[in-house]
């Protein structure tokens, strides 16, 4: 946990009634809910939605919604989705053109107005995520202005994590399963012998005045003890973690690594890792038409750089293999993004590794790199030595 002082404690009638103020003030609250043998995200009209007494089993192409023993609320690791569902959406309509029957043609721009989110129940990694996002999307000379709108004033409440799964490694990735910054409130569920509570931490005069307005009580040193230790007690409990090496240095003195090979036999080049993961960003557009050619729209769409069209050029395209198009995503992710935007792209959330379908882990894949280096430097040192 961060040392900001804990302000205050919520009961479950706390939850709901955080949920009701924020509807109130016109947003719509995005939470956990269970769905399709899942826990997703989407809209939640009260507390009583969230996915009370559910966990979840994960491993490399394996996730398992299963039930447990008591009624905790944020038990489960991150699903299939992340919250660039809603701040940057799989589809959306850019302008739209209208020919007039006397052929004069007008083109109008999509309209601007997005919800007023409030997005309850973000992982600490997925905090980290909308930062880059933010730095990708929101920043630079040309904006994405859909994003911007929405993500403007968007209301963030983090639960930390108390429970990782096998598949989590945002220690190795310099995170951790506390929130430390980014969020309008943090929660910390804690169950003992006390009852079932939530350590509140306050982030932003938003997050206080929502607070001020439900009831809560003082934070009191047993629960913020409890909580600190369940929030420690997670990080030394990390399914996975990415090898001790400087990762962009690894990328990039392994471009001709015959892990690549390895790793194009397995991949079916679906693109789920990309679609699941909270950073990647990348898009496309497209236009339709009516039957009467009156009337056309422009539509961004998500697109991946698993798609053997997404790096065509005239002639073809510049990435034709498995091989190059997973070494282009991992080299991307983990080194060349520094280069962009100052940070990794990867905040080791796993989801990659628990929705690939045939079980390929970027952390395998990563120690792989650097044994094969490793391997390769000891060889040509001991060629040295013989000459």
């Amino acid at each position: 946990m961060t040392n900001s002082a804990a302000t205050g404690v919520l009961d479950k009638d706390g939850l709901s009634a955080l949920v009701q103020i924020l509807a109130a003030q016109g947003r719509t609250v995005i939470g956990p809910t269970v769905r399709d043998g899942a826990v997703v995200l989407t809209e939640i009209g009260s507390a009583d939605d969230l996915p009370f007494g559910w966990g979840t089993e994960v491993e490399a192409g394996r996730y398992r919604l299963v039930p447990r023993a008591d009624s905790a609320v944020f038990a489960h690791t991150t699903g299939p989705q992340s919250w660039k569902t809603f701040l940057h959406p799989q589809r959306q309509k850019l302008w739209s053109a209208q020919r007039a029957a006397d052929g004069r043609l007008s083109v109008t721009e999509a309209g601007t107005e997005q919800p007023s989110y409030a997005f309850l129940g973000v992982r600490p990694c997925d905090l980290r995520a909308i930062a880059i996002q933010d730095r990708v999307l929101a920043g630079g000379r040309y904006p994405d202005r859909g994003y911007r709108n929405r993500r403007t004033g968007a209301f963030l409440i983090a639960a930390e994590c108390t429970e990782p799964g096998a598949t989590c490694f945002c220690v190795s990735m310099g995170g951790g399963p506390a929130a430390d910054c980014g969020f309008d409130l943090a929660l910390t569920e804690v169950l003992d012998r006390a009852g079932h509570r939530f350590l509140v931490r306050v982030g932003s005069e938003a997050g206080q005045e929502v607070l001020s307005g439900i009831p809560h009580h003082p934070a009191d040193v047993e629960t913020e003890h409890a909580a600190r230790a369940a929030v420690d007690a997670a990080r030394d409990r990390m399914g996975r973690a990415m090898p001790p090496v400087d990762l962009r240095t690894l990328m990039g003195e392994s471009l001709d690594a015959d892990r690549w090979d390895d790793v194009a036999a397995r991949c079916l080049a679906c693109g789920n890792c990309t679609m699941t993961c909270p950073t990647c960003f990348c898009t496309t557009t497209e236009e339709v038409t009516d039957l009467t050619g009156d009337h056309a729209e422009r539509w961004q769409r998500w697109d991946s750089c698993f798609d053997v069209d997404f790096s065509y050029l005239h002639g073809g395209p510049v990435r034709a293999s498995s091989h190059s198009r997973y070494r282009q995503w991992l080299t991307h992710k983990l080194s060349t993004w520094y280069e962009q935007f100052g940070s990794s792209g990867c905040v080791g959330c796993g989801r990659c590794v628990t929705w690939c379908p045939v079980g390929i882990d970027i952390t395998e894949e990563a120690a792989a790199l650097r044994d094969e280096r490793a391997d390769r430097l000891r060889r040509e040192k001991q060629k040295e030595t013989e000459r």
